[in-house]
């Protein structure tokens, strides 16, 4: 009986004891994962940007004198040749040789604008033809398998470009005939006033160098103007660009022809665009900080007119993410899963319900995602957002 007793007692202190330390036991961390995938891969230049006429005409005043009241306003269609604005001119009190003089040197400067603009639309068109050629030959290579994929559609882009820039020197050889007939129909009516002693001034209508659409009426009102002077600004709403100005440090990382995801905003889809030029220069501009920031103006051409481009117009705002790198079939972790460990990063993996700490070569990361060249596989979990009571051997519990 005594014996008995001693068991029972034993037995009651051993369950207890139990009790006491499973009530006890370190309870496992919540935690929340995400699993380790494989997928494409791209580090972007997230800023934002505005939209721009890709050639925007001014037109001003040929001669001095009294404008009448402008009918056009922003946003209107004209086409070219077509009469913008009416001139009164002035007729010098004092018609000395010196006014002459200079009104011939404004001739003979827009006579040799006339020139340069078709020395350049030559030498673009020469670019062109060469670079059709290249494309065509680069096709014919890449069918045959002597050439890649990618170096066929670069000369494609650079077939298409030099199209881009006949067009723009083109324009630019109108604009400079239309400003070398109006130097000299300057003169002439200059000199003609001194002809007709003081007769009655005839108008003079001033032309639309391109067709296009109004951006901005400078002169609404009728007034006097000065020779020179802004009246409107024309272009074509059609063929827009992109100017997306990024930190100097972040531009020497942007490769030529990068792609460009183009946001326009109100719940369109995202355009895409590619870089055609950045700007060699760069400038100084104040952050909402405070801070003065070197940066550098990085143009994006945009793709044919859709329903999303219709909808933009002159100096919209958008955002842009240009990509510097891309990599396909990459391992991929998500940016907040990753901590620091010295000079490396590192992650907590599940395994068995147990936090294990493994370091990893993280070579390039984007604000979502980071690319992961070892230590990881696909389909493995990893803690995101570890806190402070995760460490390495510890007990977790996936919420």
């Amino acid at each position: 009986m005594k014996t008995r007793k001693i068991l029972f007692w034993l037995l009651a202190l051993a369950l207890l004891t139990g009790l006491v330390a499973w009530a006890l036991r370190p309870q496992p961390v919540s935690v929340e994962v995400a699993e380790v995938a494989r997928g494409l891969f791209e580090q972007t230049v997230d800023d934002d940007g505005r939209t721009r006429v890709r050639d925007r005409y001014t037109v001003a005043a040929p001669l001095s004198g009294r404008v009448l009241r402008i009918p056009h306003r922003a946003g209107d269609t004209v086409e070219r040749d077509a009469v913008v604005a009416v001139l009164l001119p002035s007729v010098p009190v004092l018609q000395d040789d010196r006014t002459v003089q200079q009104l011939q040197e404004r001739a003979a400067a827009a006579q040799a604008a006339v020139m340069r603009a078709a020395a350049l639309e030559e030498r673009a068109k020469a670019g062109r033809e060469q670079a059709q050629a290249d494309a065509a030959r680069s096709a014919r290579l890449a069918t045959e398998g002597f050439l890649s994929p990618s170096s066929r559609e670069q000369s494609e882009s650079t077939a298409r470009m030099r199209d881009k820039e006949l067009e723009a020197a083109r324009f630019e050889r109108i604009a400079a005939e239309r400003e070398l007939a109006q130097a000299r129909a300057a003169l002439a009516r200059f000199r003609g006033d001194a002809k007709l002693g003081g007769a009655p001034v005839r108008t003079f209508d001033v032309l639309a160098p391109i067709s296009g659409r109004v951006l901005r009426v400078l002169q609404e009102s009728e007034g006097p103007v000065a020779l020179g002077a802004g009246l409107l600004e024309l272009g074509d709403i059609g063929k827009l660009e992109v100017v997306v100005d990024v930190l100097s440090t972040e531009a020497v990382g942007i490769p030529a022809d990068a792609d460009v995801y183009i946001d326009v905003g109100s719940g369109r889809a995202v355009v895409r665009g590619r870089v055609r030029r950045i700007e060699p220069s760069a400038f100084t501009k104040v952050s909402a900080l405070g801070v003065e920031e070197q940066r550098v103006n990085v143009v994006i051409d945009l793709p044919a007119a859709n329903d999303d481009i219709d909808a933009l117009g002159d100096g919209y705002r958008v955002d842009a993410r240009i990509v510097v790198y891309r990599a396909q079939d990459a391992v991929l972790v998500p940016s907040g899963a990753l901590f620091r460990d010295g000079q490396d990063y590192a992650v907590f993996v599940v395994e068995g319900g147990i936090a294990k700490k493994r370091v990893l070569e993280v070579p390039r990361r984007n604000d979502r995602t980071a690319l992961v060249l070892g230590g990881l596989q696909p389909g493995e979990k990893v803690i995101v957002f570890p806190g402070d009571m995760v460490r390495d051997g510890v007990r977790v519990a996936v919420r």
